[in-house]
């Protein structure tokens, strides 16, 4: 009987919490934020990036950061491509997709996760909604083009969204047929300072042999940005998620940061103790001057 009422209760808050994030008050709080943004704009007190974070569907505070973004540089392009994504319903792009109408793509090996994501966006649309793509697909640096193209997708989009626990680095190195505005990859700041790379292994399945050993450190991931043209504007609070803009698009409003600035969080300085274990294991070092 226990076990009953706590899967009841379990269910109920679930559904209490998903109903939460359809509330229209939450939408229209969010598109005054967005107005207020723009009027910080004109009046020239906008905050910094990292003062504005929130979570509504992201699993951190990455919500509210893409949200001040897009009210800054505009959402004249409302297209994403995000993968290792799961279901795309605790994702980065979920949020612009019920509260601003974008649409997109989302990639992921799971095929479970594919159909749980596919019937979510199924149960709740909205009128105006144009429902996202689903590809189940294992990702890698040789396939990765194909997948987007063969889905629709090509030219400029407003956001990339990478998360896949290892080859994360290669994968946006390959990417040629989309050019975001933004972008938001997994680092390892496990690595610390150091500008290191986990070789890519096409076949890489997460733990792998160490749960720490795969990705790229901030410096190395940093570095890739800057040679495709981007610049590092900030991170959520756990200096994991590292969001990059294009450069040429609101340069003096979101300026670029240091990655020693996204890397203060508490949590951080004890993730550099893990990095022990392996420092000793194949890197990649310096792979862009």
């Amino acid at each position: 009987m226990r076990s009953i009422i706590r899967n009841l209760l379990k269910d109920f808050f679930l559904i209490v919490k998903i109903r939460s994030r359809f509330n229209p008050s939450t939408q229209i709080s969010q598109r005054q934020l967005f107005l207020h943004y723009q009027e910080c704009i004109r009046k020239k007190t906008l905050p910094q990036l990292k003062d504005t974070g929130f979570r509504v569907f992201s699993q951190f505070e990455e919500d509210g950061l893409l949200l001040f973004i897009f009210s800054v540089i505009g959402m004249d392009n409302k297209t994403f491509v995000e993968f290792g994504s799961d279901d795309g319903v605790n994702s980065n792009s979920a949020n612009l997709i019920f509260n601003f109408g974008w649409h997109g793509l989302f990639i992921d090996g799971n095929l479970k996760s594919i159909a749980r994501g596919r019937k979510f966006f199924a149960k709740y649309p909205h009128p105006w909604m144009y429902q996202p793509r689903f590809v189940c697909a294992m990702i890698k640096r040789e396939n990765i083009n194909q997948l987007i193209t063969d889905a629709g997708f090509s030219g400029e989009i407003g956001l990339l969204s990478i998360d896949l626990d290892g080859n994360d680095y290669w994968v946006w190195d390959a990417i040629n047929v989309v050019q975001p505005k933004v972008v938001i990859i997994e680092t390892h700041n496990e690595f610390g300072f150091e500008d290191i790379v986990v070789p890519y292994d096409p076949d890489y399945f997460f733990p792998g042999k160490h749960p720490v050993y795969h990705g790229a450190s901030p410096i190395a991931m940093t570095k890739l940005a800057k040679q495709k043209g981007y610049r590092l504007v900030g991170a959520n609070d756990l200096g994991f998620n590292f969001i990059f803009i294009k450069n040429g698009i609101a340069d003096e409003l979101i300026p670029e940061v240091s990655v020693e600035s996204v890397l203060q969080h508490p949590s951080v300085a004890e993730g550099f103790a893990k990095f022990e274990e392996i420092k000793d294991w194949e890197y990649e070092r310096n792979r862009i001057q």
